[in-house]
């Protein structure tokens, strides 16, 4: 037998001990408390079993989508931090298998939607890099990975953090999928809208490359599936910051900007104020160049001379 197959087999004989779900999350690093239950905030299922037929309808929010007791308020910029678990939050659980190799992606959508039709945006994606696996990353950083929540409109949402486990990713219908939705309410007054997303089931097929993907054999990089990451999931829009020195005015609307081919030379406003005006026109102001138009450069036969307070500069 192959050396991937007795892999795989081995992986498949582990079975009952490398199943994960999410228990909890964090807000900006507070532990709001296990929520995997009718009483949290965890859309959880009834044990930690893996979907295997991506277009069945649990790739929505797994077997159990109904809605729980309560809703976590988060603000646009938050850290979310999801924490993943075998059997318990205690110290000593094995979150996941080791063997269970694969990338971990975030999805969201409005809660009003329950998760029905093109609403899922992705928010985040973690696959291989340098030799290793987000999983790996997410075992040796005790079961928890995060985001960085949008500055999204007010309202509420479903966070959808998804695991797919590549251990029998060699044949079709062997990819592994963990996956639960948190419910979340926005509370601040965010200027972001989430673009039109895809369907859960529906995003993937069985036979995409990040699906049906050989962790055994040779390979330097690997293709996450579903959608690209929404370029809207950067976070919560920044303060503007005051420049150190005054920004130039831009000239009037009415007034056209020429643009130089072969010149960089633009008129500018002195920094020193300008001395008084004499009391006839200086020679060649009839023909002065106006302020930001062009005033010198290769081929350049027009007056070199400007309107009064400007100069010619490169």
């Amino acid at each position: 037998m192959k050396t991937s197959a007795l892999l795989a087999l081995a992986a498949a004989s582990r079975l009952a001990l490398c199943h994960t779900t999410v228990h909890a999350i964090f807000v900006n690093d507070v532990d709001q408390g296990a929520g995997n239950s009718a009483s949290g905030y965890i859309r959880s299922p009834p044990n930690n079993n893996p979907i295997t037929d991506v277009q069945s309808s649990a790739m929505t929010c797994n077997v159990n989508n109904a809605a729980t007791a309560k809703t976590i308020d988060v603000k646009g910029g938050d850290k979310i931090t999801f924490e993943w678990h075998h059997d318990s939050r205690t110290a000593s659980d094995d979150i996941i298998a080791g063997s269970h190799k694969g990338p971990i992606l975030t999805y969201i959508a409005p809660t009003k939607s329950n998760g029905a039709g093109n609403v899922w945006v992705k928010l985040a994606e973690e696959g291989f890099s340098n030799g290793k696996w987000a999983v790996d990353n997410l075992i040796a950083n005790k079961g928890k990975h995060s985001i960085t929540l949008p500055d999204l409109a007010a309202g509420e949402y479903l966070l959808r953090p998804e695991i797919i486990a590549l251990h029998e990713g060699n044949r079709v219908g062997g990819a592994q999928f963990y996956l639960e939705c948190v419910q979340i309410r926005v509370t601040s007054s965010g200027s972001k809208t989430l673009s039109a997303g895809v369907a859960l089931p529906g995003a993937y097929k069985s036979t995409d490359p990040g699906v049906l993907f050989n962790l055994y054999s040779s390979f330097t990089s690997y293709p996450i599936p579903g959608p690209a990451v929404w370029n809207g999931a950067s976070g919560a829009v920044a303060a503007p910051v005051t420049p150190s020195v005054p920004a130039i005015t831009k000239a009037p609307a009415s007034t056209p900007t020429p643009t130089p081919v072969h010149t960089t030379l633009v008129t500018a406003v002195r920094p020193t104020t300008p001395a008084a005006q004499p009391s006839t026109p200086a020679a060649g102001a009839a023909n002065a160049v106006a302020k930001w138009g062009q005033c010198g450069g290769i081929n350049y036969t027009g007056s070199t001379t400007c309107v009064s307070g400007s100069s010619c500069k490169s």
